[in-house]
């Protein structure tokens, strides 16, 4: 994926790609689908259990909001070096599908485990496993995608991705509703019918998804080595001006992104909205992302993918100043609900112009021998940086309350975004 230093640069400055594809759209590549497929069964199994977990853990069991700050954060945190050590291996194996595949039968391992464990410890360790797991595919699954498809229809293709897996994250809260309100057994009920779908998933990437060879690496005088092993691997990705950039860019703003667990509880608690409608927050979070997710990635492909990811974290930063905001007083229909629909819409589009939209831009800079191991650094890099932000945010409510806390946190994430923005404009193919 990476052709030059000086190509690294053209990609991720924010003019559009030169490689933006004209004309009639292309469907996209059958492993393109295939995956999207794989991460759609996947995201239903994962949010039935995550759509309830905080509101659950947090009012069903006492856990503090620095607790949860810390097992939010161990989402991110605990797959960080996990992150690498998927990419490397895959890299050095050339088995991309099968270390995807290990990390997609270890999630579905986790959501039968959820069936024997009772206790918020013993939780929290199988959501360790759960997203170590995750840890483990995220960047072979992206590199299949990336190696799938030309360097100007990146935006596109995870964009047809990102879809697909959303489309599970919103069904995925219905599926639970429904379940927790037909089953007599509540919560088993909901692990059950998740592991279903999780076991689904591996079924169809080992049936369907296709391992994509390497292209041949052309001669090009400033090409990254690719058989690095080690530590100076990471030291020789770096070096690459546009990767550099993007991770310090991922790193800073994910300091200061409120996770969408938290964002969902100010949204219970300002607006005191019954607990049984608490998982369908996330659905209308999953119903935006999956309407804009293919159009934002095909504006990213042409506008320009880093100025797409810093004006998502601007989304981001309305929907805090929109829970910020006191309530209008006043008869209403239903007091909040622009909130709550701005909030959500708000989160759907940062997700929709941040996720796949980040992983678009690192792809082109990459060597195809280092392609996973340079998506896994940036994964890590941020995954980092939002486990530290879920923890300082965690333990500001605890000490301020969630109001003061949200107000530091959107402060911290425009500066960052003015920080950001500002250095890229001075050193537009550097960090």
């Amino acid at each position: 994926m990476y052709l030059s230093t000086s190509r690294a640069a053209d990609i991720t400055a924010d003019p559009a790609s030169p490689a933006a594809p004209k004309g009639p759209v292309r469907a996209v590549p059958g492993t393109v689908f295939a995956l999207g497929l794989v991460s759609l069964f996947t995201d239903v199994s994962a949010e039935m259990v995550t759509a309830v977990l905080p509101l659950y853990l947090v009012a069903g069991l006492g856990m503090s909001p620095l607790a949860f700050g810390a097992l939010d954060g161990l989402g991110q945190g605990a797959t960080a070096l996990l992150r690498l050590v998927g990419g490397r291996v895959s890299d050095r194996t050339h088995r991309r599908k099968l270390v995807a595949g290990t990390g997609y039968a270890l999630s579905a391992a986790c959501k039968a485990a959820l069936l024997a464990v009772t206790a918020p410890w013993s939780v929290a360790v199988v959501l360790a496993a759960d997203r170590t797991g995750k840890g483990l595919r995220t960047a072979p699954r992206d590199a299949l995608i990336s190696l799938s498809c030309p360097p100007g229809e990146q935006g596109r293709a995870f964009g047809v991705h990102r879809a697909m897996d959303t489309t599970g994250a919103l069904l995925g809260p219905l599926a639970a509703f429904g379940v927790l309100w037909a089953a007599v057994d509540g919560y088993p009920a909901v692990f059950t019918v998740s592991c279903c779908f999780a076991v689904l998933g591996v079924v169809v990437l080992a049936l369907f998804v296709r391992e994509t060879a390497d292209p041949a690496p052309a001669p090009a005088p400033n090409r990254a080595p690719a058989a690095v092993a080690g530590p100076p691997v990471v030291r020789t990705l770096l070096r690459i001006p546009g990767l550099r950039r993007l991770c310090l860019t991922a790193a800073v703003l994910g300091l200061f992104t409120v996770g969408d667990s938290f964002l969902y509880l100010l949204l219970q608690r300002r607006l005191d909205l019954s607990a049984a409608w608490f998982p369908l927050l996330p659905v209308g979070t999953a119903a935006v992302f999956l309407l804009a997710a293919v159009p934002v990635g095909r504006l990213a492909d042409r506008l320009g993918r880093h100025r797409v990811f810093l004006g998502g974290h601007l989304l981001l930063f309305g929907a805090c100043l929109l829970l910020l905001v006191p309530l209008p007083s006043g008869p209403a229909f239903f007091p909040g609900v622009e909130r709550v629909l701005g909030v959500l819409a708000l989160l759907g589009l940062f997700y929709a112009a941040t996720d796949g939209v980040l992983m678009a831009a690192a792809g082109p800079l990459l060597p195809a021998g280092l392609r996973t191991t340079g998506l896994a650094v940036l994964q890590t890099a941020q995954a980092l940086a939002r486990f530290a932000g879920s923890l300082l945010f965690g333990a500001g409510w605890t000490l301020w309350g969630p109001g003061p806390a949200l107000a530091a946190a959107a402060g911290g994430l425009l500066l960052a975004l003015t920080a950001t923005a500002a250095l890229t404009g001075r050193r537009p193919g550097d960090t």
